[in-house]
């Protein structure tokens, strides 16, 4: 069976480096953005956004745990605020839409009303050969709901411009997918 969270990995590492910029859009416990800390190192700089107080004390004691560098800013905001804290282009950015994992207020989940807005000002932060991964969970309706608002807008693009791709299990309609947006 296909990793779904080592692909992400693999693509992201073609375009991630040493002393770049990234953004988990959608913190959550913090892994994502332990990934991203590393991989920049400690020339490089990860914002990481949550709503939720419980996600970033999550990831702080990660990070701490993790011995990660000190390049990241934890922010307690929607991700769809992101251009009011980063100003600078991001080569990477990576959003696991739906709950916080391992929580049981699975009624608090990523909307449509703002992840939207989130992904469009993430693809404007993007800088020349930047990708997006950008994770959907179709196993709730606000994920499915997600998930067609998304295929449809990125459908839109010019290729010659940013590419859109999605890796989908096609015999499992619920289970998770992605989308992969790279600028060329």
């Amino acid at each position: 069976m296909v990793d779904l969270l080592s692909l992400q990995k693999h693509f992201i590492l073609q375009h991630l480096k040493e002393g770049d910029v990234a953004v988990d859009f959608t913190m959550g416990n913090g892994n994502d953005t332990l990934f991203l800390s590393k991989t920049v190192g400690k020339e490089g700089r990860v914002y990481a956004f949550d709503i939720q107080e419980s996600a970033l004390a999550s990831t702080q004691t990660r990070l701490k745990e993790a011995d990660a560098p000190e390049n990241y800013t934890l922010i307690c905001a929607s991700h769809h605020r992101v251009k009011e804290f980063v100003t600078e282009p991001i080569k990477a950015g990576m959003f696991n839409l739906g709950y916080l994992p391992g929580s049981n207020r699975k009624q608090v989940t990523t909307m449509r009303e703002t992840t939207l807005p989130a992904v469009m000002a993430a693809v404007e932060l993007l800088s020349a050969d930047g990708i997006l991964l950008i994770a959907v969970y179709p196993g709730h309706e606000e994920g499915r709901l997600e998930g067609e608002m998304l295929l449809a807008h990125f459908k839109e693009y010019d290729r010659r411009h940013i590419c859109v791709s999605c890796f989908r299990i096609v015999n499992s309609p619920t289970s998770p997918f992605f989308f992969i947006v790279e600028k060329k």
